[in-house]
C-alpha cells in the first residue's frame, strides 16, 4: 500500500485516536443505481460470486492466478486487471462501491479490512476469517465504517433455514441438548479439494509462471511453493484453511446455531487421534469435536457433536431410518428430531410417512420474511441499496464462524479446550491463545487500530 490506501488507513488510525467517527462517502443507492463493483478472487467460488451481479458495473478483477482468472477476465476486457488488490485500492478507491472477495482463508481480512476503511460494502466467503481475532476485528470495522457486510453462507438465504427457526420457536421439537453435524470421508487426490502431499513440510517445486507465489501467500509466513498449497487444496492446511470443519461449519451448523441462539462453547473437546503431522500443520482424515454450551436464558445446555472422516451419529429406532447420508445435522429434541441436508436447505421431522404430511399440512406460521433461495450474493446488493444489513452480515457471520474455529484449534491439537469468550483466552491452554491472534507478515498487518 504506496498511495492511496495508506494514506486513508492513516487517516482512519487518527480519527480513531481523537474519537471521531468516519462515514464513508458514498451516495445513497436506489434500486436503480448500479453498483460499482471490485472482484477479489476471480477463479473459483469467485466466479460463482460475481456470475450473480450481472446488473452491476464490474470495474475491477484482481487474482494472483492467471490460469483460474483468464474466463473472467475474457468475461469483463473493460475491467482492470490487478494481481495485488493493495494496489488496486491505492489506484481504484474512489471508483469502487463495494467489493467480492473469495480468496484463500487467509488472505480474507487483509483484503477485508482495507476496503472497509475506505467505506466500501464487502461481500467475504466463508469462513469470514482465518482466526478469532481477525474476526472480532472485521466485526468492529463493520460497526465503525458503516459499511454493509455479508458473509457468503449461502444457506442463510434460503427457506430451510427459516423453517428450522420457526419450528424451534414454535415448540415443535421441544427442549433441544443435543446436536449432530457431520460430513463424509475426506477425498485426497492431485489437484483435487483436499490434497495430502508425500511429506511434510511438502517439498519445493517450481513456482508455475501463471501463479505470483509472494502474493498468494500474502500475510502467511514464507515458505516454497507446491502444488499441494495452491490453486486448490490449502484448505486441509492450517496456515491457509481450516480443515474440513472450518469449510463446512457455516453450512451444516448454521440452523442450530441461529435457531437455538448457541454463542460460544465454554468447553470444546476433539478425538482425532489420526493427525497427519507432528507439528500440526494439516488437518486429520478423521475426528469427532465434542462443543459444550451453556444455558442461554430459559433454553437449557446443549452438547454439539461434529463427526467428519467416517463417524456418524448413532441411529436410534424411534428415528425410523436405516441409513445417514454422507453429510447433515440434526437436532435432537424432547418431542421431535429434525434432520437437514449438509446445507439446511429441506428440513425433516423425523416422524413416520403420515404424521410428517399431516404436520406439514399445519405446520407453524412464516414469521421470517424470506429472501431469494441460496441467492446471498443478491441479499447483500438489495441491503446496500435499501440501506440495510442481510442475514448473514459480519455481527452475526463473525460469530457463527468463530464457534467453528474454536472446534478447529480443538481438531488442530487433538486436545481439550476451555474458552472464555468474553476475553478470547483458552484458559487451560495459555500456549494456544498465539492462534487466536496469529502473526502477519510484514506489510500485511491490519486493525490494530480499532483495539
Amino acid at each position: 500500500m504506496k498511495n492511496l490506501s495508506r494514506r486513508s488507513f492513516l487517516k482512519s488510525t487518527s480519527a480513531l485516536s481523537a474519537g471521531m467517527m468516519i462515514i464513508p462517502s458514498l451516495y445513497s443507492f436506489s434500486p436503480n443505481n448500479r453498483l460499482n463493483i471490485a472482484v477479489i478472487g476471480v477463479g473459483g467460488r469467485g466466479k460463482a460470486n460475481w456470475s450473480k451481479v450481472p446488473s452491476e458495473n464490474i470495474v475491477a478483477m484482481c487474482d494472483v492466478d492467471d490460469n483460474r482468472a483468464a474466463s473472467g477476465y475474457d468475461m469483463f476486457p473493460k475491467a482492470k486487471k490487478y494481481k495485488d488488490f493493495r494496489v488496486m485500492f491505492d489506484e481504484m478507491a474512489n471508483e469502487i462501491d463495494a467489493v467480492i472477495i473469495s480468496t484463500p482463508d487467509h488472505t480474507h481480512f487483509a483484503a477485508t479490512m482495507i476496503a472497509m476503511q475506505l467505506g466500501k460494502h464487502v461481500y467475504v466467503e466463508k469462513p469470514l476469517a482465518h482466526n478469532i481475532w481477525e474476526l472480532r476485528t472485521m466485526k468492529k470495522a463493520a460497526k465503525y465504517y458503516k459499511i454493509v457486510s455479508q458473509m457468503g453462507n449461502q444457506g442463510h438465504t434460503t427457506n430451510g433455514i427459516r423453517l428450522v427457526k420457526e419450528w424451534y420457536d414454535s415448540g415443535i421439537l421441544g427442549k433441544v441438548k443435543e446436536v449432530h453435524a457431520w460430513h463424509g470421508d475426506i477425498t485426497y487426490k492431485p489437484g483435487g479439494y483436499f490434497t495430502k502431499p508425500a511429506s511434510f513440510p511438502p517439498k519445493q517445486q517450481p513456482v508455475p509462471d501463471y501463479l505470483d507465489w509472494d502474493l498468494w501467500l500474502g500475510p502467511a509466513a514464507d515458505r516454497p511453493f507446491n502444488s499441494a498449497y495452491a490453486p486448490k487444496s490449502w484448505r486441509g492446511f492450517y496456515d491457509f484453511g481450516n480443515g474440513q470443519l472450518g469449510d463446512w461449519v457455516c453450512h451444516t451448523m448454521d440452523a442450530p446455531f441461529w435457531s437455538l441462539d448457541l454463542g460460544m462453547p465454554h468447553t470444546v473437546e476433539a478425538d482425532a487421534p489420526n493427525g497427519n503431522t507432528k507439528d500440526y500443520s494439516f488437518m486429520p482424515d478423521a475426528c469427532v469435536i465434542n462443543y459444550e454450551f451453556g444455558k442461554r436464558g430459559k433454553k437449557p445446555p446443549v452438547t454439539v457433536k461434529w463427526h467428519q472422516g467416517g463417524s456418524l451419529p448413532e441411529i436410534r429406532p424411534e428415528w425410523g431410518i436405516e441409513k445417514w447420508d454422507k453429510g447433515g445435522m440434526i437436532m435432537v429434541g424432547s418431542k421431535n428430531t429434525l434432520l437437514t441436508g449438509v446445507r439446511p436447505n429441506k428440513p425433516k421431522l423425523l416422524l413416520p410417512d403420515e404424521e410428517w404430511q399431516e404436520f406439514l399440512k399445519n405446520a407453524p406460521e412464516q414469521t421470517i420474511p424470506r429472501v431469494g433461495e441460496e441467492q446471498p450474493v443478491q441479499e447483500w446488493l438489495d441491503a446496500i441499496k435499501n440501506n440495510t444489513l442481510p442475514g448473514s452480515n459480519f455481527e452475526y457471520g463473525a460469530d457463527l464462524t468463530e464457534m467453528g474455529l474454536i472446534g478447529v484449534m480443538a481438531q488442530r491439537f487433538n486436545t481439550r479446550l476451555e474458552y472464555d469468550a468474553e476475553n478470547m483466552k483458552v484458559t487451560n491452554r495459555p500456549d494456544l491463545d498465539a492462534y487466536i491472534k496469529e502473526p502477519a507478515r510484514k506489510g500485511w498487518s491490519y486493525g490494530e487500530n480499532l483495539w
